[in-house]
C-alpha cells in the first residue's frame, strides 16, 4: 500500500473555495467585510501577505459569535452546490486510481473542516485540516491550533501517519502553501506535472 497525499483548494478543485465558503457562511457581515478586508486580500494577491494571516483576519471578522453548528450545516450546503462543480477531473481520476490501487488518500488543506469534511465523507477520504475554535457550540473566530498551510502540512501528516509504512509516498498540490507538504513525498506532481 502506498500513501497519497492530496491539497484540495486549486489541486482538487479548480480554484479557491475558501472565499466562495467565507461568502456563502459570513451573512449580513460580507458587506462590511468585504470592504474591511479588502487590503488584505489586495495584499495577498501582490505577495505581501501570506495565505494564512489573510486567512486568519478573515475567521476574526467573519465567524466570531456564529453558531458552530450553523456554520457546519451551511458548509455541507456548500460542497453540495458549489464545491461539487468545481472539481477537477483528473484530480477525481487519480484519487480512482489510489484508491483502486489499495492506497491510502489523506486531503490535507489550510481550508476549514467546516466544508471540506463532508466532502471527504462523501469520499471515503481523510482528512487533515485547519479548525476553527468553538466554545459551547459558538465559534470564537480563532483558530484551534495553527493554520494547516506551508509547514503545518507536513508536520501534521508526520505527527498522524507513519510514512515509513509506505513503499512509496505522492503529494500532489498546486502552491508555494504546498511545498513542504512534496518535500515528504518520492513522487511529487505540482499542478499535475510531476516534479523532481
Amino acid at each position: 500500500m502506498d500513501l497519497a497525499l492530496f491539497d484540495f483548494d486549486g489541486t482538487i478543485t479548480y480554484d479557491e473555495t475558501f472565499p466562495g465558503f467565507v461568502r456563502a457562511t459570513v451573512g449580513r457581515r460580507l458587506a462590511l467585510g468585504q470592504v474591511l478586508m479588502a487590503p488584505y486580500g489586495i495584499g495577498y494577491k501582490l505577495g505581501l501577505m501570506s495565505g494564512a494571516t489573510v486567512r486568519r483576519r478573515i475567521v476574526a471578522f467573519g465567524y466570531r459569535g456564529r453558531s458552530e453548528q450553523a456554520v457546519r450545516e451551511a458548509g455541507a450546503r456548500y460542497v453540495r452546490e458549489v464545491v461539487a462543480q468545481r472539481l477537477r477531473p483528473e484530480a477525481l481520476q487519480r484519487i480512482a486510481w489510489h484508491r483502486e490501487r489499495g492506497d491510502r488518500v489523506v486531503v490535507v488543506t489550510a481550508s476549514l473542516d467546516l466544508f471540506v469534511a463532508p466532502w471527504c465523507e462523501d469520499q471515503g477520504l481523510e482528512l487533515i485540516s485547519s479548525h476553527l475554535e468553538a466554545e459551547r457550540g459558538v465559534l470564537t473566530g480563532r483558530y484551534l491550533g495553527a493554520d494547516c498551510c506551508g509547514e503545518e502540512k507536513p508536520r501534521r501528516v508526520r505527527e498522524r501517519i507513519d510514512l515509513s509504512a509506505y513503499g512509496t509516498v505522492y503529494a500532489y498540490g498546486d502552491t508555494v502553501e504546498d511545498l513542504a507538504l512534496l518535500t515528504l513525498a518520492q513522487r511529487k506532481y505540482y499542478r499535475w506535472q510531476e516534479v523532481a
